[in-house]
């Protein structure tokens, strides 16, 4: 690999001679971007190194491709951040062999498109190489919100629908999490005097979007301290009372983590004085649940969460309303909690010679129940919905059979019916809705 002498030894016209650049625009480099950044002699003359040459031919290099100096300058500075020297990335090295693939458009969209490619491909050069010159092109919001945040959606989309495997999935997810990291650690030190602590409610995994939200409004100036994904109770109001905050952030994907989310909400409301704004993709599946949480929510994206969360930390902004959930609710939840390990136990006993794999009824279990406590803990079954998500997880994910799929339904149906009772009766109700609408959909096939 090229070393580059650091030692100051070429004055301005040697400078210019090697690299061709008019003293000018050198000299308005230095000024407006500080690259490069000669030494000087007791009488003020710049003097010049190996890697300042260098430096000067890689920038002209980014011009000759089609970037301005600031765009120019911004990549080098990004890749400094990611911990790589620009001048040893091979893809900028001189008379270097390609080795990702280029792009034949800067449009945004068109960026998206080929990440999402090369992460399928699993070619992870061409993956970095279109991330780190989006980021010299756009600003970090636009790429985190339109490149990343998108294109992990399209390729969980994909992967939802058995298009793509887990494991791209995963590699896609890994690369665009490094990113964020390496954001993260070169994010400015705070310059506002509001300090704001983020992170995800228990059993909550999906942590790009308060990532992407801690590092944008890291740039905005605002102290941010990250806790991360699936974050018990106790440890939240631990942190709370230790570093008192002046804004709590918790964002939430799902049905259920949304449920934890409001245990948490409902305690810091309690028992601290402080702010609490919440956001994530169910609040906008299901816009109903944004008035059960107490605190206020962050919006459907990323850019109207940081303009919220400076509104919020900047004016007085008056609590919405929240709405209450109905006592019967509650003894509804209290009563199926007591009761699942039966309603299990008598679903399986009538299942176990019928050829069900103790896994798939496991995972069905799984996603069911955590689904029926979401919707009695925020006080509306319909949040269930007619076609619930677990049951395209678990026909598309674990290869269930349809068929088996009616059978699973129909013994905890007969179960919950045994052992529910009087308000615990509208999951038995919402069970039978269920298994008709899936029989529905078997006979439409």
């Amino acid at each position: 690999m090229t070393s580059f002498n650091e030692n100051a030894a070429y004055n301005l016209k040697v400078v210019v001679n090697e690299t061709s650049i008019k003293p000018d625009t050198l000299r308005a480099w230095e000024r407006r971007y500080g690259l490069p950044a000669p030494s000087r002699t007791s009488g003020g003359h710049r003097l010049y190194s190996d890697k300042d040459i260098a430096t000067i031919k890689w920038l002209m290099a980014r011009q000759g491709e089609g970037l301005s100096i600031s765009r120019a300058v911004k990549l080098w500075h990004s890749l400094e951040a990611e911990g790589k020297s620009p001048l040893r990335v091979p893809e900028y090295q001189e008379n270097s062999q390609p080795t990702v693939k280029t792009l034949a458009t800067t449009k945004i969209d068109d960026m998206r498109t080929a990440w999402i490619e090369a992460c399928l491909n699993f070619d992870e050069a061409s993956a970095e190489y279109i991330l780190t010159q989006a980021f010299a092109l756009y600003q970090p919001e636009t790429v985190l919100t339109q490149l990343l945040q998108k294109g992990l959606a399209k390729i969980g989309e994909l992967w939802f629908k058995d298009e793509v495997s887990v494991q791209q999935e995963h590699f896609a997810s890994a690369l665009a999490m490094r990113r964020l990291n390496s954001l993260l650690a070169a994010s400015p030190a705070p310059t506002r005097s509001g300090r704001i602590l983020i992170g995800c409610p228990p059993h909550e995994d999906h942590t790009f979007a308060p990532l992407a939200l801690t590092i944008l409004l890291r740039y905005r100036g605002w102290e941010m301290i990250y806790l991360g994904a699936n974050v018990p109770l106790s440890r939240f109001v631990g942190t709370v009372e230790s570093i008192k905050p002046d804004l709590i952030i918790l964002t939430a994907q799902q049905l259920f983590t949304a449920a934890k989310l409001f245990e948490v909400a409902k305690t810091v409301s309690e028992e601290q004085n402080v702010k609490l704004a919440f956001g994530g993709r169910i609040f906008s599946i299901v816009p109903r649940l944004r008035h059960r949480i107490p605190g206020y929510f962050l919006g459907e994206t990323i850019e109207e969460a940081t303009e919220i969360v400076d509104r919020l930390l900047t004016f007085s902004v008056p609590v919405p309303a929240t709405e209450n959930v109905p006592d019967f609710y509650r003894e509804a939840l209290t009563a199926f909690r007591e009761n699942q390990a039966l309603i299990e136990a008598a679903a399986w006993n009538s299942l176990k010679s019928g050829g069900l794999p103790y896994e798939h009824y496991t995972n069905a279990n799984l996603h069911l129940s955590r689904d029926i406590y979401a919707a009695l803990t925020f006080g509306d079954i319909e949040f269930l919905g007619a076609e619930i998500a677990w049951v395209e997880k678990l026909l598309l994910n674990y290869s269930m059979p349809v068929e088996m799929l009616q059978h699973y339904l129909h013994a905890y149906h007969q179960a919950a019916e045994e052992f529910l009772t009087g308000p615990a009766e509208l999951v038995v109700d919402w069970l039978a809705e269920a298994e008709r609408n899936l029989a529905l959909v078997t006979d439409s096939d």
